[in-house]
């Protein structure tokens, strides 16, 4: 049966913190950690401790999301940001306007080098094709409307096509209002779902973003590690047509006027300060069991760091000479990189702690106390053994299931059966329509189909897919896909893939923007008579994809049933132990908080005395312009700009100086509780002033998606050094006095 909990988050908060109503209830317990990422209305029952670390606002009002500051924290999807001016002036990391950048770099105006400042609005550029703003304007509870599709008997096909269908149908009405894009998020496995809705700004335009030699300095050696010294910011500005609604981009749009935007201040915190992040964190397993977790850092982690280093490799050699297609290809190896040595750091953190046996141990005490009750043991047991059990099953063909999610990753295989399927979706009813080729969907479809030409070369995306493909054939022949293996011409493990990918390349059109845009409309025989060999490809092996894509869906569909009874259990169990609850991260809006504060690192940590370091164990919380020195070396990436050396050797600090650190502040450590999709979130203090940018996490704090520990650290950059760049290096005055200083 479907379990739907008879208690709020809001009310097991409340008697966690406030004492509980029932005399048998357990007594509340202090929190003595930052961890949790919560959701912006269960602020108001965590008021105690949140003014006790320093904060002034008034948690109640924080809740809401039309207000301040909830209101001028926006989302880019996929990283976060925040409005810091009247007039539509966004501030986020400079890693996460890389894309545009990257976008609007040529070989004779490299924008990655030498960053870009536009002096008034008429200099701003376009950002990549489907940049995107988000507000958001509302978040309402629609469990009940979820659920009332749901029946006990479903098979999991059926239970994922009724979720998905109240969803679309959520959507569709919630996306009446014009220029709004709306979603269904799930919260605790399922337990839980809200509609949320959010403005959708479709022109938006590069403005600010240093060099990369300060926004991206340290590079891959220093990224996930401490002490840095990394000016990860730059800035956007959304724009509106003249009516003040969402419009493509055009020249005779206005700068976008929020209703709120965060005041900036002049100086960051200080060691000890309560500091609060809000954004929007991506994806987190706090919850997984030990199965999963054993899975993903035995197997997962290792086979995808060595793909994501090898598919690297591949597109280094492929570019070599080639400064063309270094730039297209420079923001995607910036990330397979940052993702290499995320998985890396996640074994190596994985391998210091303890963190399967508390997932054991935790499952040992679980099962005791189910079994120490009939009415638990009755509704909980079959929920354990069911859920181990779909687990074991879902990862008897995890080789096979990972190297088929990037058969595909040739640029124009992936853009031809996109392309067939909105053909064959378009001859649906649009509320039956595969999520993705809705109608709502085709403007972000065709920017997608667009935005190939700035990042794609066929000489280096032929070599990525042969890369792929010589994954695949190392796949049991049984597991292998029989229509995509004819069309290759593969026999058992031979196959002459150079040949057959000469051929394919040299006789595509796909790598042509107004061929890809022609495509758009076409019905499915159009494509079945094409002779494009990337169309015939993805007409021939559609059906066995889509087999495929059945059967996970149905098994989705499985966990969909299984994983809130698990949660309902957790919390169950959690409660009796007066400990607070929190959703895992799912990319909806969410409030950490914490203290800004050095750590000791856990034995096996690998230290160096530098600026940031007090000794050989232990980290003080801040570093200065003097790391900036220490690190230089005129090369990449410990490269900087000539007037940020000379401001440095003059100490032209001006009123960013900090005496208790004789120097500028550049990055500091916080115990506040993130992950990807933090990337860009706004620090604020105990007022809601923004004192810097969210960025990064040190080494020991890569498993932050699996555990929280006392090492977890967040990296930020102080809005000091931020304003100090742009006031004494790269001349940005005029947009630190639109952020009112």
């Amino acid at each position: 049966m479907t379990i739907k909990h008879s208690f709020t988050l809001a009310a097991v908060a409340a008697a966690l913190l406030a004492g509980c109503a029932e005399s048998n209830d357990p007594a509340p317990v202090a929190i003595d950690s930052t961890e949790g990422m919560w959701q912006p209305h269960q602020l108001p029952e965590l008021a105690d401790e949140l003014h006790r670390l320093g904060l002034e606002l008034d948690p109640a009002g924080m809740t809401k999301l039309t207000d301040f500051p909830m209101n001028a924290v926006i989302s880019l999807g996929g990283c976060s940001a925040s409005f810091v001016s009247p007039k539509g002036l966004v501030v986020t990391n400079h890693h996460c306007a890389y894309g545009s950048i990257s976008y609007n770099s040529t070989e004779d105006r490299d924008l990655l080098a030498n960053g870009f400042l536009a002096g008034d609005l008429s200099e701003e550029l376009p950002a990549a094709p489907g940049s995107r703003v988000y507000v958001t304007v509302a978040m309402d509870e629609v469990t009940d409307r979820v659920n009332s599709r749901l029946s006990d008997d479903m098979d999991g096909a059926a239970r994922f096509k009724a979720i998905e269908d109240s969803q679309k149908a959520l959507v569709a009405e919630c996306e009446k209002e014009p220029g709004h894009r709306c979603e269904v998020y799930s919260y605790y496995g399922g337990l839980d779902y809200y509609l949320v809705k959010q403005l959708e700004i479709r022109d938006v335009r590069l403005v600010h973003a240093p060099a990369s030699s300060i926004g991206k300095f340290g590079g891959d050696i220093d990224n996930w590690m401490w002490p840095r010294h990394t000016g990860d910011y730059a800035f956007y500005r959304a724009y509106v047509g003249k009516d003040g609604k969402p419009a493509d981009y055009s020249q005779d749009n206005v700068p976008y006027k929020p209703k709120h935007y965060l005041p900036v201040a002049a100086k960051g915190p200080e060691e000890g300060d309560f500091v609060m992040v809000a954004g929007y964190p991506g994806r987190t397993n706090r919850y997984r069991t030990a199965q999963e977790v054993e899975s993903n850092f035995d197997w997962y982690y290792p086979t995808m760091q060595r793909v994501l280093e090898e598919w690297s490799q591949t597109i280094a050699a492929a570019t070599a000479g080639n400064k063309d297609a270094e730039l297209k290809y420079a923001s995607l190896v910036a990330g397979l990189n940052n993702y290499a040595k995320n998985f890396t750091g996640m074994m190596e953190g994985y391998g210091r702690s303890d963190l399967l046996a508390r997932k054991r141990k935790l499952e040992e005490d679980l099962q005791s106390w189910v079994e120490a009750d009939g009415q638990r043991r009755e509704k909980y047991q079959s929920t354990i053994d069911d859920l181990d059990a779909l687990v074991a099953e879902q990862q008897s063909t995890r080789e096979r299931d990972l190297v088929l999610n990037y058969m595909d990753r040739s640029a124009m295989l992936g853009a031809a059966r996109k392309l067939y399927r909105l053909a064959v979706e378009s001859e649906k009813p649009d509320a039956e329509r595969e999520p993705g080729y809705q109608k709502r969907d085709l403007t972000r479809f065709t920017e997608g189909m667009r935005r190939i030409e700035r990042s794609f070369h066929p000489a280096v995306d032929r070599q990525i897919w042969l890369y792929f493909l010589q994954r695949y054939l190392a796949l049991p022949e049984e597991q292998r896909i029989a229509s995509f293996d004819d069309f290759l011409e593969i026999d058992g493990e031979d196959a002459d893939l150079d040949a057959v990918l000469d051929k394919m390349y040299a006789n595509t059109r796909l790598g042509e923007a107004d061929e890809r845009l022609a495509w758009i409309g076409k019905a499915p025989a159009d494509f079945a008579d094409s002779d494009d060999p990337f169309i015939q490809l993805a007409v021939t092996v559609y059906e066995d994809m889509l087999a495929l894509e059945q059967r996970e869906k149905s098994m989705e569909g499985r966990f969909a049933q299984l994983r809130p009874q698990y949660m309902a259990l957790l919390i169950d169990y959690y409660r009796q132990q007066g400990k607070p609850v929190y959703p895992d991260a799912n990319s909806s809006l969410r409030v950490t908080y914490g203290l800004v504060k050095g750590y000791t690192p856990p034995t096996g940590t690998v230290t160096a005395a530098a600026d940031g370091n007090d000794g050989a164990d232990s980290f003080v919380p801040f570093t200065t312009l003097r790391g900036v020195e220490a690190k230089y070396t005129g090369e990449d990436p410990f490269d900087a700009p000539e007037a940020l050396l000379s401001a440095i050797d003059k100490r032209d600090f001006g009123r960013y100086y900090d005496e208790r650190l004789d120097s500028v502040p550049v990055n500091f450590l916080s115990t506040v509780d993130i992950t990807g999709g933090n990337s860009g979130s706004s620090t604020l203090n105990g007022r809601g002033e923004l004192v810097g940018l969210v960025f990064d996490g040190t080494y020991d704090s890569i498993n932050a998606d699996w555990d929280f520990t006392d090492s977890t650290r967040a990296i930020h950059v102080d809005v000091g050094y931020m304003l100090w760049v742009m006031e004494h290096v790269d001349g940005a005055g005029h947009l630190v006095r639109e952020m009112g200083l």
